[in-house]
């Protein structure tokens, strides 16, 4: 009996899934009584996320990477059509501490698709099938593999080229999914082009260096994690003179600002003040909030 649990919970452990989603549909900005279709949406895209296996790796029930999704409806031209943005967020538990640390934090605004009470979602990595399995599914693969990218370096490359080709099969589909469009270099098509850059993947690297050398060591000695942080920044600093304001420049610190400042608002003056003047110099729009870093405690 007692090899039979063990057997039982081994098997439990090997097959458990990568994400624990949380969604939620914000739908106060259209006028319908009929409500229940979005609770039903809420069910229907957490169990998608969630109970699906997407790798081929083993998670412990404690490693799930945990993600939420809000997903705003901003108009129903007609019954089952929607058109929504959503905001994709998940974070990763920091070694040997209680905080989770934001990973992902990205707006899309541009999801057209069709739903019905209790529709049934399928999904097939090499076929288009719809705009709500692909989206979700695309979604999922960029949260695993930047999940990859800050425990091992370049680690998260195999998820993204899925995402790459939910994209390609997606490319006909219209807004999101092209290189074109209202909200061109800051959606789905782009959000990939970045993460596969070659030129771009010393920002990947420094994600990396930022949490394993950074994050994951700030317990054991802050000062060589403030060092090792702002060395991930020069390198940012680096690929941001080549190509400013690119997406994955964007995602990253609308991701970590709040964290930085906290980090880096003690220790060196002068690491402080070199961190201050290199965020500036990638993130000008955040330099209001930059300033706590210079200030004394």
């Amino acid at each position: 009996m007692i090899l039979l649990l063990c057997f039982t919970f081994s098997i439990g452990w090997l097959k458990a899934q990568e994400l624990n989603a949380n969604v939620v549909v914000n739908y106060q900005n259209v006028q319908t009584t009929e409500t229940r279709v979005f609770k039903d949406m809420e069910k229907t895209f957490r169990q998608f996320l969630s109970n699906r296996k997407w790798t081929d790796d083993a998670f412990a029930t404690e490693e799930r990477i945990n993600c939420n999704f809000l997903i705003t409806i901003n108009d129903m031209p007609s019954v089952g059509q929607y058109k929504a943005s959503v905001q994709i967020q998940s974070s990763r538990p920091v070694y040997d501490a209680s905080y989770e640390s934001i990973v992902l934090n990205f707006a899309d605004r541009d999801w057209e698709f069709a739903y019905v009470e209790s529709q049934p979602l399928e999904f097939n990595l090499t076929n288009f099938t719809n705009n709500i399995t692909s989206i979700l599914a695309y979604y999922a693969y960029i949260v695993i593999g930047m999940d990859y990218d800050t425990f091992s370096e370049l680690g998260g490359t195999k998820f993204y080229e899925r995402a790459r080709q939910i994209v390609n099969n997606a490319t006909q589909q219209g807004a999101g999914w092209d290189q074109f469009g209202d909200n061109r270099r800051r959606n789905r098509y782009w959000l990939t082009e970045n993460l596969l850059n070659q030129q771009m993947m010393p920002i990947r690297q420094s994600l990396y260096k930022y949490h394993r050398d950074g994050l994951d060591t700030f317990l054991k000695n802050e000062e060589d994690s403030r060092k090792n942080m702002l060395a991930a920044f020069n390198e940012m600093q680096n690929i941001s003179k080549l190509f400013p304001q690119n997406i994955l420049l964007i995602s990253f610190f609308d991701a970590k600002n709040d964290e930085i400042v906290s980090a880096f608002s003690k220790g060196s003056m002068q690491v402080r003040k070199n961190a201050y003047n290199t965020l500036v110099a990638i993130n000008p729009n955040a330099t209001d909030a930059y300033a706590a870093i210079l200030q004394d405690k």
